[in-house]
């Protein structure tokens, strides 16, 4: 039982990393200057550094970006 709840745990994780990847590209390259002006000079380094963050945290990117609209 235990076995099927780690492996369901583990789909739902990758999922979640997996989509957050693909919007964190989006992010880094079009949407952050959407939100932040100042981030609309970043550098090819900060789009880099941002990265990370905007995977774990693209729900609620996503819903700012949204908003923003």
């Amino acid at each position: 039982m235990s076995h099927e709840v780690a492996k369901l745990v583990s789909a739902v994780l990758a999922l979640y990393l997996g989509l957050g990847g693909v919007f964190a590209i989006g992010f880094a390259l079009r949407w952050a200057g959407r939100l932040d002006p100042v981030a609309r000079e970043g550098s090819v380094g900060f789009r880099l550094l941002i990265l990370p963050g905007a995977a774990l945290l693209w729900p609620w990117l996503l819903l700012r970006v949204v908003k923003s609209r």
